[in-house]
């Protein structure tokens, strides 16, 4: 969101766009609901009637961090009967659900909980933390531990890699193809599906030009190393959808119907 943010192209995108911030979920939510015409979205919410934008997309290539699969002892991943999930990203929920029924055969039960390793763990055999909560959980992890008993930490995007050798997709753009149509939307009639996929992919590479400030910004908002910060920015996300990534939501979306997770999506459409 480099550009939509900072001069000098905040201005002259605002002519094109009128930016809402939510949570990923709520994103595909008002998406499918039509009060959005544009959502940075969860795979999992991808439906036959959005389109993908090409270029951009949350991803990660091997270990992603800020989603954490965490299982206490005496358990493993293939003794675990209980999970307490934060429920901030459907897709993330989904993968967990692939690893357990898919590659270990089992059917644990998830019960969604508030971002809290401590009490998730005190109430099941395992817990889910996704975004800031899972972070912050690594840089407390010996207090968590030391409340809780010992534990494993399963990176789920690492995971997902070692078992398809396929990046883990979290989200990508994804519109409604008709609101570029000035017959029926008010968008501006300079906006083109062109136009749509440069601005979003010069504001990414804008934003990979300006890391530092991106870590000094994020400095007072989580209390984690500026290291910790920089490394998760400029390593663990991936933001190109090149084609492994494609390949990677396919064969997630495919896996998650076999198992009665998603509905079936059996071809990307993209804009």
């Amino acid at each position: 969101m480099w550009d939509f943010e900072h001069p000098p192209l905040a201005s002259p995108l605002a002519q094109r766009y009128t930016l809402h911030y939510t949570q990923p979920s709520l994103c595909a939510d008002e998406l499918l609901a039509a009060r959005a015409d544009l959502g940075l979205i969860p795979i999992a919410s991808l439906t036959p009637d959005l389109a993908i934008v090409p270029g951009c997309t949350i991803a990660s290539l091997n270990e992603v961090r800020s989603i954490q699969l965490i299982v206490k002892s005496p358990h493993t991943l293939s003794t675990v009967k209980t999970i307490a999930a934060d429920t901030a990203s459907r897709s993330s929920l989904a993968y967990a659900e692939i690893l357990f029924r898919k590659f270990l055969n089992t059917h644990p039960a998830f019960l969604p909980a508030a971002a809290d390793a401590i009490a998730m763990l005190q109430q099941a055999d395992a817990a889910i933390l996704i975004g800031d909560p899972a972070l912050l959980a690594l840089e407390s992890r010996e207090a968590i531990e030391k409340k809780i008993g010992p534990c494993q930490w399963h990176d789920l995007a690492h995971e997902w890699h070692i078992r398809t050798d396929l990046p883990w997709v979290a989200a990508v753009w994804a519109v409604r193809p008709e609101a570029l149509s000035q017959s029926q939307f008010e968008a501006p009639p300079n906006l083109t599906a062109a136009q749509l996929t440069e601005d979003l992919e010069a504001s990414r590479n804008h934003g990979l030009l300006n890391i530092e400030q991106l870590v000094e910004q994020w400095i007072p908002r989580i209390a984690i190393p500026p290291a910790t910060i920089r490394h998760y920015l400029s390593s663990n996300i991936h933001y190109v959808l090149n084609t492994d990534c494609i390949r990677a939501i396919e064969r997630f979306r495919q896996y998650a119907a076999e198992v009665d997770v998603l509905p079936p999506l059996p071809h990307l459409r993209f804009l």
